[in-house]
């Protein structure tokens, strides 16, 4: 079976950093897009990175702050996060997209159960 599960969550200060992980299982995250989605109470839950074989992509608010990346060694997705804004506090979640290529946020269907940052 399909498995993702994330950590790395946390509290943090305004300007500080956090590493989230997702450690799947059930296929490798080498041959699928990958990505981090991130949702607040009472609102849609938005794209901020994803990867695959044409390397990564980002939303606007995050470019330059934020990187993604694979441990395929470890079927890790890693998303490291500096430069955190209040406005970057949210659920975070890793997704597989089960679509050939890596071109749209849509398409992802297999989902972990989400990790909490706050940024104060």
């Amino acid at each position: 079976d399909v498995q993702l599960v994330e950590s790395g969550g946390g509290s943090v200060q305004a300007g500080g950093s956090l590493t989230l992980s997702c450690a799947a299982s059930g296929f490798s995250i080498s041959r699928r897009c990958m990505g981090w989605f991130r949702q607040t109470p009472g609102t849609e839950r938005e794209g901020v990175a994803r990867i695959g074989s044409r390397g990564p992509r980002y939303a606007d608010s995050v470019t330059g702050r934020f990187t993604v990346s694979k441990d395929v060694a470890k079927n890790t997705l890693i998303l490291q996060m500096n430069g955190l804004k209040s406005e970057d506090s949210a659920m975070y979640y890793c997704a597989a997209r089960n679509l050939p290529g890596c071109n749209a946020w849509s398409g992802f269907n297999d989902w972990g159960q989400g990790t909490q940052v706050t940024v104060s």
